[in-house]
């Protein structure tokens, strides 16, 4: 049966289209699977040029580029065309290869007065994108040295100025634009937001100042108390010891800026009285118990009632009782430790010949009467007893 002319045609269109599925094909074709990244090698629509150009590898491309930097353009002429490539990457937010771009056009140093300082301004903005305020002031001010009534550079001058906190300089650059163009929205923005910011500072550093000579004066009564109590504070050596007054020289500041670790210090009551952070040692097991506000005149026996009125849960033997307590304080210079009567007040312990503070901080040793640990504990040094 002969075909008709509709399958004569239909066949005829498969051996076509049989070329193409086929294992060969036509010299320079694209490649099914990679076409995109091929079609990307074309010169024309490369949509990234490589950083380095081989002629060797890329010929067509060097073949561009060479007539592009035509060697007998001026240096004006190349100047513009790295500006014109400056001016792509910052529209596509690449400012890194923008400040390449814009480096070369500077490096052409052409004389065109005008292009060298966009080239400065439009570096100094994208120098700005990149949080290298530094960099782009310093480009702003190269522009203005060119042109200074620029009004570009003016502004970015001041955005980094602004950024950098320099509010006074900012103003003033605000201010030298403003001349220019009174009613430049850009300018009269950052001058009120400076304005604002300096205002700020000046406010906040005068309250730290006033707060400075408030806590100085604080600090100069508390010794003063401290002094007046013959109470001793430990002289450890240290480059911030500082000596408030000739009156005050045996004092050591460097013993009351340390705070325990809780926060704690000594404080100087309204009524003139002191308050101490205060730890007792239990040597035996290796405890503690800290007291923040210990007033000076408490005695030791109503601390030590209320914080053994439930035995803590490492006395497995139930023997600290208060009445069974003894309380010591040592004397690190001299190795001799001294037995302080827990009927005694904080202040009365604090005033012994031989009590030092140290770290701000009043420190006690608890122990048991008569058991075998506070015997041996004492072995090898002076114990200076109660009588």
């Amino acid at each position: 049966m002969a075909e008709s002319e509709s399958e004569k045609e239909e066949a005829a269109m498969e051996a076509f289209m049989d070329r193409f599925r086929g294992p060969e094909r036509y010299e320079g074709a694209f490649s099914p699977s990679n076409w995109e990244q091929e079609f990307d090698q074309i010169p024309m629509f490369m949509k990234k040029a490589p950083s380095e150009i081989d002629p060797m590898k890329n010929p067509d491309l060097a073949c561009l580029q060479s007539i592009i930097f035509d060697e007998e353009q001026t240096h004006e002429e190349q100047a513009k065309i790295y500006k014109n490539e400056g001016n792509d990457y910052f529209k596509e937010k690449d400012y890194k290869k923008a400040i390449i771009a814009y480096t070369e056009g500077l490096k052409k140093k052409c004389n065109d007065v005008e292009l060298n300082t966009v080239l400065h301004t439009n570096r100094a903005a994208a120098q700005f994108h990149l949080g290298n305020y530094r960099s782009a002031l310093n480009d702003a001010i190269a522009a203005r040295k060119l042109k200074p009534n620029h009004l570009k550079a003016i502004t970015r001058g001041a955005l980094c100025h602004l950024q950098l906190r320099h509010f006074s300089e900012a103003i003033m650059w605000c201010e030298e634009g403003l001349r220019t163009d009174p009613k430049e929205k850009k300018l009269l923005e950052t001058r009120a937001k400076a304005d604002r910011l300096k205002r700020t500072e000046e406010r906040d550093f005068r309250k730290a100042k006033l707060q400075g000579k408030r806590e100085q004066s604080q600090k100069e009564a508390l010794l003063q108390a401290i002094k007046d109590r013959n109470i001793k504070l430990s002289l450890a050596s240290s480059e911030d010891d500082t000596e408030i007054s000739t009156g005050l020289a045996e004092m050591s500041l460097d013993g009351l800026s340390s705070e325990s670790a809780l926060g704690a210090k000594v404080c100087l009551q309204e009524d003139g009285s002191l308050t101490w952070p205060v730890l007792f040692l239990y040597p035996e097991h290796g405890q503690s118990d800290f007291i923040s506000t210990f007033h000076e005149e408490s005695r030791f026996v109503d601390h030590l009632v209320v914080m053994f009125e439930e035995l803590p849960p490492w006395d497995l033997e139930r023997k600290y009782i208060p009445s069974e307590l003894e309380l010591y304080y040592e004397d690190e210079e001299r190795g001799d430790i001294y037995q302080i009567d827990t009927e005694t007040t904080l202040l009365q312990a604090l005033q012994h010949q031989r009590y030092f503070v140290k770290a701000g901080t009043p420190a006690f040793l608890v122990l048991v009467k008569h058991v075998p640990f506070s015997e041996n504990y004492f072995l090898g040094k002076k114990v200076h007893r109660l009588k």
